[in-house]
């Protein structure tokens, strides 16, 4: 991740068709509800560093064997630092754990210790990550047609339910939107504060983008779900990712990675815990 990674899932956005039509408000209009939602995430981008958090992480490639670890998440210093807390679903041994502190107290001392110059190209790159899935966030209400197809009521939120499809003539703005051309979903988003309580998206026909002729395919799908923290700001507590993708044709890259984020906390409180 790690960051709660709306990284490629954020911009996405079940398709889902045969969900039941519900009774829909003909005064509700779709476009600023879009709107308002890209307003909310935004507040949420911003606060998000505030945030210490827990992940627990799936990640499995090729339908090999999976890959369990799960992460203290913080902030430090600027940018984020994951501290392995368990694998495979066991928690360190004490010897473990030991050799985990030494390296996060190693670690707060490098940042605490490094020039200026190592300071902003460190910052730099986590930000940039940053950046990069937050345009594609705010793209997102450029490059697909919505449609409200029902209200209902989930995990205790009442929604709009909206499909989404790509816009005719829409034009990417940077390789990595452009993904979002081969495209559909769906989003439930909260009535009351425009939150993203769910996003699911998958591709429908094939992008290719990149000098390596990558290829982007049907099958490649992706999940978010959101819910709130405190002080109106909503955070993800699941993000799943399958990936269908090929380079130059013949090599394969078929992975799955599923996300689980969970014990949101001020940062600064648990980072004087941690180092105290």
């Amino acid at each position: 991740m790690h960051a709660p990674r709306f990284f490629v899932g954020t911009w996405l956005v079940t398709l889902g068709f045969g969900f039941p039509f519900c009774a829909v408000a003909a005064s509700v209009n779709v476009e600023q509800i879009v709107l308002r939602s890209v307003a909310a995430n935004e507040a949420d981008w911003k606060a998000a560093p505030k945030y210490a958090f827990t992940e627990h992480d799936v990640i499995t490639k090729r339908a090999g064997t999976p890959a369990i670890k799960t992460y203290q998440v913080l902030m430090i210093e600027g940018s984020q630092y994951n501290r392995l807390i368990a694998i495979n679903n066991r928690p360190l041994t004490a010897a473990e754990n030991g050799g985990e502190e030494n390296k996060l107290k190693l670690e707060i001392a490098r940042r605490e210790h490094e020039s200026a110059r190592q300071r902003a190209h460190r910052i730099e790159k986590y930000d940039r990550d940053r950046r990069q899935d937050h345009d594609m966030m705010n793209e997102m209400a450029e490059a697909f047609a919505y449609r409200l197809v029902g209200e209902e009521t989930l995990d205790g939120h009442s929604v709009y339910i909206l499909d989404a499809s790509p816009k005719p003539g829409y034009e990417p703005h940077s390789r990595e939107t452009r993904v979002l051309i081969g495209m559909r979903g769906r989003m439930w988003i909260d009535k009351e504060t425009y939150q993203w309580v769910k996003v699911v998206a998958e591709v429908t026909k094939p992008v290719e983008f990149g000098l390596f002729l990558a290829k982007v395919g049907p099958g490649t799908r992706f999940e978010l779900e959101q819910r709130p923290v405190g002080d109106g700001i909503w955070m993800p507590t699941h993000f799943s990712m399958n990936v269908n993708a090929s380079v130059l044709g013949f090599y394969s890259e078929n992975s799955t990675d599923d996300e689980t984020y969970s014990h949101y906390q001020p940062n600064r409180v648990v980072l004087a815990e941690v180092i105290k």
